[in-house]
Formats: structure tokens, C-alpha cells, sequence
């Protein structure tokens, strides 16, 4: 079987496509004789060499991790923790000059699980980024006060920047960066640490998700200018205000712009940030260049940052133009190639067909390979592109002008009249129903003025913008300028916010919504399913999930019972319930329940009964019941009756774009029941 680092070179090599690496990581290691450290050691040099897709980087080192968490169950060692590990050459290439290239150093590599300080205990790994892994972690100290807000996030510099000299330096210069940038749109940083070692900073949780996982939901083609203003402005408000204070990202792309819940853009990772050199100040770049470390994104990346030149504010812009350009439109502008490789081959961007001849021209320009073209300001760029601000400025100085000059012709009438007429009285008359006609239409709008005509409403209008609310599966449905919206949605984002949001798109008269609540502890599962619950609604909800009774409000000791309906080709169904305490009980397929597969347009299906196959029983509260729906058994055995639900889905996740690659995403469908079960009365 080919070792870990094999399979990771013939995926880099284009040998073997995503569906094919993921087949085979597998086996690759669980055939490896390398301890869990030492494959992670194998992923970091090799990501760092030709670094993968951030995604797959993170499947990767989660797999490795439970390796780990897999042998101490076992009753094995703890390998992550405190292990002599051997660091070979990176230049050399054959096994022997590897033996003796060097002593061994002593290495801690820590992840899910382990604790920082006797402090922070590491509960889930957030994301990889081109210098350190953040995790959500626990901070003890709060949970002993009782802190409401426990949890912060913990960035941890990589191995392959540990060895850096400077790399101790870089965290330190985030930190005291991040901290000096305290702004509403940038994320808070807290404080810079160690654990011997290991060094970290410490910095605000955020629940929501990055603008990579918007851009890159199955089917995204973008979405109207109007509703991507707000994106676009939080981003622009981050970087005018890093710039005002010398500092240049550096590293700005779609995966360090984060979405929150509340709906608040915030701009991460200031990790590479360089301040650039202005005239009144000393800068400290030339003692230590974050950039030297290499982190960069090339499909982002101005011309001038690939070619090392000295960091400027419009390098963020270049960036700003490629993020805005793809939020708009689904595609990157130079389709993710370098900026310098779309330079040689004379790459011209296209118009995007919702952009006024203002707004192109603002994009075009940011989107330039030279700085003494490009936009210069992000001030400029936003106050060229926001046309909503633009509008509603000029609207009034328009308004403003024309009501003055309907003033001064009503003046200069009346004046003629009672100097030219008998009847002054009349004329004095004139000029005061002129005079108070011009205040009325100031109070209460241009009634002369006839309405534009409003644009027309289409689904494919309206999904992006349900596609972005976090933690929700929502579908729409649209009738002339009537929208329906019915689905799941987060609590902490509310019925009210989406309602708000979905009337000012364009086209919207009313918004009905039909969404039943979703609390926080749901969205891990929400977030690897919802796309599969749009599209099963989108069709009419074609197969469904329906619990008994249908109000899903179950009382201890009460049998679990639910009816399935079947999708209109063969399939297999996938039944689970999503338990309080973290767990999933697979009901279907099971021991008990083995066969899964449904007929065409079968059923209902009835799976429990009254005799009580499943039984209600702590914990209690709101929990879920899923339908997975595949037109092949979604795993080749029966898994445990139980387990840990991020294991699963990390299992799910996998299996899900193996097959909707392979049968294709219609093939591919989901629905919720959620359920509320409290304890029987004493």
C-alpha cells in the first residue's frame, strides 16, 4: 500500500483526482508503521512544499488526530505529546543522508483534546492558515467563573514556522498588530503566549463562517450587487482602517473574511500584515518581514506582492477587487490564476452584467496589474462602488436643487404677477400656494416624479442571499413580487433579521416565512447537510421525514416512531438521531433495522413502532432526526449503534461528495425532524 506521503505527491502531481485521494488516505494510514506524530510531521512538509486545498489539508490532520484519540482509547500512549522526533533534511532525498543528516530534536505537537498552560483546552480545529491551526478552545479560567462566554479561539504557530528563527517574532508582531487594529470589522486578539514550545495568541471565537464557504457552495453564481454591498463595506471599513494606521494585510482572500452569525463582517488574520513605510514614522519592517515567511495566496496576490516589491495599501486592493469580482459573480475575475500569469496571457475581466458603468470602473481599477493604475484608496474604491450611498447622496442634492429652482420660478411668477396684474391679491396667493406646494413635496416626496418600474423577482435572485444566512437550510419560492421562504434557521440570526434582509433585495414586496428555530449546538450537522435539505425542498420535497406525532414533542418512555417517503428513483435511506449530548443512534441502517433500500416514489415507510424499538431517555431537550437519502448504501457496513457525532460527519462529509460526485448532487437528498422530548411527570 502507498505510504501517506505517496498519496499526498500523487495528488499534488495531478495523479490522483480529490475523490481518489480520499479513497486512499484511508489506507495509506492505516498501513503506515509511523506514529500519529510523525504522519503529521509527513502532512506539515508536505503542505508546505506544495500546500494543499485548505479543506482537504484539514480532513487530513483531523484523520491523523483521531488515529491518536483512537490508540489512547485503546489503552495505548499518547504519541502527540512530548514525542523525541527526528527532523530530516529537507534537502536531501535519499533514506540515508536522511539517517544522518543531524540529531534528533525534541518536538510537542498538540491538537484536539490536549490543553495549553494548564488552560485552554483544544475542542476543535476551525481552520489551517498559511502560518499557524486555529482551534476553538476552552478557557478554563472563565468556565470556573462562570463566564457566559467560555470559549475563545487559539491560533497556533505550525511546525514548519516553528523552526523558523523569526517565526517566534511573527506571532509576537500579530499580536501586538491585531491589538493596535481595534475595530468593529477586524477580530479582536487578546493576548500572545507560550507553552513551552508551543506559542500561540489568543483572540475572539466567531460563530459563523468564512466567505470561502459562501463562495464555494455548490451551485453559488453569485449574488445581486445589493445584497453583496454589505459584504463588501465591512470589508472595505477593515481595510481603510488598517491602512490609515500604516498596515497592509498582505495576505487578504475569501478565507479571511469571516461571516458571523449577527451578521457583522470581520476581516482575520493580520498574520503576514507588513506595516509599509510612511514618512512621519519609523517602520520596524526592515528588522523583521512577516512576508519573508512566504504566506501568500497567489490567486490574490497583487503582481507586485509576487514579485516582492515593498508592501502597499493598493496590494489589499487587488485582493479587495478579486473577493468582490467573485461575490458578485461565482467565478474569480482571472479564473484563480497568479496575478502575474494573468498579466503575461493579457487576462481581461468581464463585466459582470449587474454593475452600472460607475461601479465597473471602480472594480475594473482595483482589479489592475499595475499599482500606478490601480484604484488608490479603498475610501475611493467604496465610495465609487457603493451605489446604494451614492444614490441616495445625490438623490437628495437632486431633489434639494430642483425643489429650490420650483421655489425661485413660483417667486419670480408671483413677483411678475402682482407687479404686471390689477389683482395683487391673487398674485400673492400664487406665490404663497407655490411656496407651500414646494413644502409639501419636500415632506412627503417627488410626487411628480413616477415610480421606476420594480425589477422582476427570480429564485435564482433570492438563493445566495438564503445561502449565506448561517446555520439555516432554507428554500424560496417566488410569485411576481411575493417571496415564500420556509426551512430551518439559526435562533441567534431570527425570524425578524431574515425577514428585514429579504425585503430590501430588489424586486421584494412581501416576505412570508415559514422557518422553524435552530439552536447553536445544531449547526455543525446543519452546515454538512443543509445543501442537500434546499435542494430536497427546492424539488417539492420529494422525500421526506415525518415523526409521529407530527408535532415531535415526545415524552420519556415514549417510542420513537417515523414515516418515510420515498424520492421518485431507487434509493437508500439513511436515518439517525441526533442526541443532546453529542452523540448519533443510527436507527437506519442498524441491527435492528438492516434493509434501507425504498422503491420509487415508495411508502410511507414506517420505521419503529409502538412496541418500542427506540425509547425516549435522557438527555432531554431539542434534538434531531435526519434522513439522508443516497441512490447507494451510503457506507459499505453497518456502523456502531452509537457515536461521537464529529466523528460521523466527518465520515458523512466524505462519503456525501464521493457519491454526489459520482451519481450526481440531485441524487443526493436530506430532510430534518426536529424533536423535543422532556422527562415523564412524577
Amino acid at each position: 500500500m502507498a505510504s501517506l506521503a505517496r498519496v499526498i505527491l500523487d495528488f499534488q502531481s495531478g495523479e490522483l483526482s480529490r475523490d481518489e485521494f480520499v479513497a486512499q488516505l484511508d489506507s495509506a494510514l492505516a498501513t503506515e508503521q509511523l506514529g500519529p506524530t510523525r504522519l503529521l510531521e509527513t502532512l506539515y512538509a508536505a503542505h508546505h512544499q506544495a500546500p494543499l486545498p485548505e479543506d482537504l489539508y484539514l480532513e487530513v490532520r483531523r484523520r491523523i488526530e483521531q488515529l491518536r484519540v483512537s490508540n489512547v482509547a485503546a489503552g495505548g500512549e499518547e504519541t502527540g505529546i512530548q514525542t523525541s522526533i527526528e527532523v530530516p533534511s529537507l534537502r536531501s532525498s535519499s533514506a540515508g543522508s536522511a539517517n544522518t543528516a543531524g540529531s534528533a530534536a525534541h518536538e510537542t505537537i498538540k491538537g484536539i483534546g490536549d490543553t495549553l498552560n494548564n488552560r485552554f483546552v483544544l475542542e476543535e480545529c476551525l481552520g489551517v492558515g498559511g502560518m499557524g491551526t486555529v482551534y476553538k478552545a476552552l478557557d478554563l479560567r472563565k468556565l470556573e467563573a462562570s463566564d457566559r462566554k467560555p470559549y475563545l479561539a487559539i491560533k497556533v504557530l505550525n511546525v514548519q514556522f516553528r523552526g523558523n528563527p523569526n517565526s517566534l517574532v511573527a506571532l509576537q508582531r500579530e499580536a501586538r498588530k491585531a491589538q493596535v487594529l481595534a475595530h468593529r470589522n477586524i477580530i479582536t486578539v487578546y493576548d500572545f503566549d507560550r507553552d513551552g514550545p508551543i506559542v500561540y495568541l489568543t483572540m475572539e471565537y466567531l460563530s459563523g463562517k468564512p466567505l470561502s464557504q459562501l463562495l464555494r457552495t455548490p451551485g453559488y453564481q453569485g449574488m445581486p450587487v445589493r445584497a453583496a454591498l454589505p459584504i463588501v463595506r465591512g470589508m472595505c471599513a477593515a481595510l481603510a482602517y488598517a491602512h490609515e494606521r500604516g498596515f497592509v494585510h498582505c495576505d487578504f482572500k475569501p478565507a479571511n473574511v469571516f461571516l458571523t452569525t449577527n451578521a457583522e463582517v470581520k476581516v482575520i488574520d493580520f498574520g503576514i500584515a507588513r506595516v509599509f513605510q510612511r514618512p512621519e514614522e519609523e517602520s520596524d519592517a526592515t528588522v523583521f518581514d512577516p512576508g519573508s515567511l512566504g504566506a501568500l495566496t497567489p490567486a490574490y496576490a497583487s503582481p507586485e506582492m509576487i514579485e516582492h516589491r515593498e508592501p502597499d495599501p493598493r496590494d489589499d486592493i487587488y485582493a479587495l477587487g478579486c473577493i468582490t469580482y467573485e461575490l458578485l459573480t461565482g467565478h474569480h475575475p482571472f479564473d484563480r490564476l497568479s496575478a502575474t500569469q494573468a498579466r503575461n496571457a493579457d487576462f481581461k475581466p468581464q463585466r459582470p452584467p449587474n454593475l452600472d458603468a460607475r461601479q465597473w470602473r471602480a472594480l475594473r481599477a482595483a482589479l489592475s496589474f499595475d499599482r500606478d493604475t490601480r484604484m488608490p484608496s479603498v475610501v475611493r474604491f467604496i465610495a465609487e462602488f457603493d451605489n446604494e450611498a451614492r444614490a441616495e447622496k445625490s438623490g437628495t442634492l437632486a431633489w434639494f436643487g430642483l425643489a429650490t429652482l420650483a421655489v425661485v420660478c413660483a417667486v419670480t411668477v408671483g413677483v411678475f404677477a402682482v407687479r404686471s396684474g390689477p389683482n395683487r391679491r391673487q398674485a400673492a396667493q400664487t406665490v404663497a400656494a407655490a411656496t407651500q406646494g414646494d413644502q409639501v413635496d419636500r415632506a412627503g416626496g417627488a410626487s411628480a416624479v413616477a415610480p421606476a418600474p420594480k425589477p422582476a423577482l427570480t429564485l435564482a435572485a433570492i438563493m445566495p442571499t438564503l445561502a449565506q444566512v448561517p446555520c439555516s437550510a432554507l428554500s424560496g419560492a417566488v410569485q411576481d413580487h411575493a417571496l415564500t421562504v420556509r426551512g430551518f434557521l439559526s435562533q441567534r440570526y431570527g425570524a425578524a433579521h431574515l425577514k428585514e434582509t429579504l425585503a430590501a433585495l430588489p424586486g421584494v414586496d412581501t416576505v412570508s416565512l415559514d422557518v422553524r428555530p435552530l439552536a447553536d449546538d445544531k449547526c455543525d450537522f446543519v452546515k454538512t447537510l443543509a445543501p442537500f435539505v434546499v435542494r430536497n425542498w427546492q424539488a417539492g420535497r420529494v422525500a421526506s421525514l415525518q415523526m409521529r406525532p407530527p408535532s415531535g414533542l415526545l415524552t420519556e418512555n415514549d417510542s420513537l416512531v417515523v414515516d418515510l417517503k420515498a424520492p421518485p428513483f431507487d434509493s437508500f435511506a439513511t436515518v439517525d438521531y441526533y442526541q443532546l449530548d453529542g452523540h448519533v443512534v443510527h436507527m437506519v441502517p442498524s441491527h435492528l433495522w438492516p434493509d434501507n433500500q425504498m422503491q420509487p416514489n415508495g411508502g410511507p415507510y414506517t420505521i419503529g413502532s409502538n412496541a418500542g424499538d427506540w425509547i425516549v431517555a435522557k438527555p432531554f431537550g431539542s434534538e434531531m432526526v435526519v434522513l439522508v437519502i443516497t441512490p447507494v448504501p451510503l457506507f459499505d457496513k453497518l456502523r456502531p449503534q452509537s457515536e461521537a457525532r464529529d466523528h460521523y460527519l466527518r465520515a458523512l462529509e466524505t462519503r456525501l461528495k464521493q457519491i454526489g460526485g459520482q451519481y450526481g448532487q440531485d441524487r443526493v437528498l436530506a430532510d430534518f425532524a426536529p424533536i423535543t422530548t422532556r422527562p415523564a411527570t412524577r
